[in-house]
């Protein structure tokens, strides 16, 4: 504050520099917080992956499970019952399966009410098994999950994985170890059964009051310290996926990534991250930059998740409850080369349980906050934290710069106005001693007169600078309260789409945004004070540049890979937007880069490149026809899941994102000069 109060601001010569070379300061700190991240895929800027909790090495003795014949009977008797349930998870049978092994047996209903058409409902079941520890009062307790997909469902089967969960719950059943309780759950509805299971094990609730209604919960074991969810789609397993990106960009403790990866290798389970292996085991690299290509498209898969939010795996709901949980995706053999089967997976989830068993607290010693180019090296936050830092610092010294340059035009116009009353004289005349005293009586009359001039002009100037605050205020509250009406509108929408005009609900929300941004654009048009004072601009401007930064750096703490490729968007075309006239070329290029960057054209122009990269032979129209319904469902999915499971995704390009965009969008229309001052003639 020292820097925005000092009356001398502005007189040194460093700040003089920075006034007149800002832009290229700021292009300097841009171009090196990218190229910071870029390096950061190399491997001499990030570690190799280690246990930093010793307590988890005693998992990795030698397996003893050996229920693979086991396994294979379950998955043949789920498959003939499936047939009796095509579109239903089988309650009796699996019931029956964990009751003979005389486990604590549960069922758990739910019910959710789709947020956007009113009346509408769907119900689910979830079914869960407990195996009490025989060590322990039941004050710790770890998960086995798998979500149950019907033979109608359009997702890969995951039978496979509810036979080796069956198997592994006899095997557990009578090993002496155990310290926590195991909890087995099969879930309905994909993530919708593992929120409402969570919800109800806690007796919280996370998203829209109404929206999931989470039930009532038979039985509970102690506190989850960590999660397990199983994916298999086939007996024989070619590689398994491990997934780590959870809600809102959450990330698991990364001993338990590293826990599985280990277990994996032990047990001679081909594993990935990003279904991409390390740079080691692809012998097809000969130089260096190869190497690094290949470990930054990895880094950029996790970024490209995680930005979004939304969790790949059941695994990602389970860290908002502060429990960390992974997923492992195992993929059918379809290459040459071995495979693995119930007996490495057994063997692999055994060592996982056995290692969490022996932990006496929850995960905290190793990091939470990191990002991964490959499964066995790892970025702390350390390391890629100064590249946001680096791209947001632009930001905050052209908003000082243009702070400067207002106290800078201020000081001008005072000179100005003191040659005005002062003018220099070029002759001096002789004058009599009558005629002096005269004139020094004229004098202190001048200087009196002056003197209440300057306290008048002073107070004039006060005055004015209250009065720039004024409308730039006007108009951020306006803006804000735009974005905030924004993000309660899809139920507007929906309900008046689908009902007076019959349009469906996804392009309902859709054409209602759609609607919405059009009719913000003229805002401009009726913000004429703002346009027509160049400190009010400035001001606006500065306001716009903070807000910026400080949503990017805010968002940056907990989701970094989100606040990183906004900042990388944004920060270039915002740090071109000045308050001063433009040329004409220069005012409508400005314009059109803004317009794409609005919230609504980047998620248009995000599922196109991801359209056009997944179908390369698709035609163009069918491309644009395909970009616009998936941008509809987008749209769409994020409503929902800010509603349900409370994803801030939306939340933040509606309600923050949306506000900036339209400061700016503001400034870009002003047309005002830098002060002239005008001189008295």
């Amino acid at each position: 504050m020292g820097l925005l109060t000092d009356p001398g601001v502005g007189r040194g010569k460093v700040v003089k520099l920075l006034i007149t070379h800002h832009d290229k300061v700021c292009a300097l700190s841009y171009i090196a917080g990218v190229l910071w991240f870029a390096s950061l895929a190399h491997d001499n800027f990030n570690a190799g992956t280690y246990f930093s909790e010793n307590a988890l090495l005693p998992g990795l003795v030698k397996g003893d499970y050996e229920e693979r014949l086991v396994a294979r009977e379950y998955l043949k008797e789920l498959t003939d019952e499936a047939i009796r349930h095509p579109d239903s998870i089988p309650y009796s049978w699996l019931l029956a399966k964990f009751g003979q092994l005389n486990l604590e047996t549960y069922t758990h209903n739910f019910t959710v009410h789709y947020p956007l058409i009113p009346g509408t409902k769907y119900t689910g079941k979830n079914v869960y098994a407990i195996l009490r520890a025989p060590r322990s009062a039941s004050t710790e307790a770890l998960v086995l999950s798998t979500p149950y997909r019907p033979p109608k469902s359009t997702e890969a089967t995951t039978m496979p994985s509810v036979a080796l969960m069956l198997s592994l719950a006899k095997f557990f059943r009578w090993q002496k170890y155990w310290a926590k309780d195991i909890i087995f759950l099969v879930t309905e509805h994909e993530q919708l059964g593992v929120q409402a299971w969570l919800e109800a094990y806690h007796r919280t609730s996370c998203g829209h009051p109404g929206v999931l209604e989470h039930g009532d919960m038979m039985g509970r074991a102690g506190a989850i310290q960590a999660a397990v969810n199983l994916e298999l789609h086939a007996e024989k397993i070619g590689y398994v996926d491990v997934k780590v990106e959870g809600l809102n960009g959450q990330l698991p403790n990364l001993d338990l990534v590293n826990l599985i990866h280990r277990m994996c290798a032990k047990e001679g389970v081909k594993h990935t991250f990003k279904n991409r292996v390390t740079v080691e085991e692809n012998k097809k690299f000969a130089d260096d930059f190869k190497e690094w290509s290949y470990a930054f498209r990895t880094l950029m898969a996790m970024v490209s998740t995680q930005a979004t939010g939304v969790p790949n795996g059941n695994h990602g709901l389970f860290l908002r409850f502060g429990i960390d949980a992974v997923t492992i995706e195992g993929f059918p053999k379809t290459d040459k080369g071995s495979s693995s089967d119930f007996y490495q997976m057994g063997r692999v989830l055994e060592g996982v349980f056995r290692s969490l068993n022996n932990l006496l607290e929850r995960f905290h010693q190793s990091y939470f906050f990191y990002l991964q180019p490959a499964t066995d090296r790892y970025i702390s936050i350390g390391m890629y934290m100064p590249c946001l830092g680096l791209l947001c610092a632009g930001l905050f010294i052209k908003a000082f710069a243009l702070w400067l340059k207002i106290f800078e035009e201020q000081k001008k116009e005072r000179d100005e106005n003191r040659i005005e009353q002062f003018p220099d004289q070029s002759k001096v005349q002789e004058i009599s001693p009558e005629s002096q005293k005269q004139s020094t009586d004229k004098s202190d009359d001048k200087i009196s007169e002056t003197t209440d001039s300057e306290v008048t002009a002073n107070k004039q100037n006060e005055v004015d600078h209250e009065l720039i605050v004024i409308p730039v205020g006007v108009v951020f509250l306006v803006a804000h309260v735009f974005g905030t009406a924004a993000l309660f509108a899809a139920d507007v929408y929906s309900v008046v789409g689908r009902e007076l005009i019959g349009l469906s609900t996804d392009l309902s929300v859709f054409a209602g945004y759609l609607c919405y941004s059009l009719v913000l654009l003229p805002l401009p048009a009726f913000d004429r004070v703002v346009g027509q004072q160049f400190k009010s601009c400035s001001l606006l401007n500065i306001a716009a540049l903070l807000e910026l930064a400080t949503l990017l750096l805010a968002v940056g703490m907990h989701n970094f890979s989100l606040s990183f490729i906004l900042a990388t968007l944004y920060v270039p075309v915002a740090l071109s937007v000045s308050p001063t006239k433009k040329g004409r070329l220069v005012n409508i290029t400005q314009r059109i880069m803004w317009l794409l960057l609005h919230p609504l054209s980047l998620l248009m122009l995000t599922v196109f490149t991801f359209s056009a990269y997944t179908f390369p032979e698709e035609p163009s129209d069918m491309l644009v026809l395909r970009t616009f319904e998936a941008s509809c469902e987008a749209l769409l999915f994020a409503v929902v899941d800010n509603l349900i499971y409370g994803n801030w995704l939306f939340s933040v390009a509606v309600a923050a994102l949306l506000p900036v965009w339209l400061l700016f969008w503001v400034v870009l229309h002003t047309s005002a000069n830098i002060v002239q001052v005008k001189t008295k003639m």
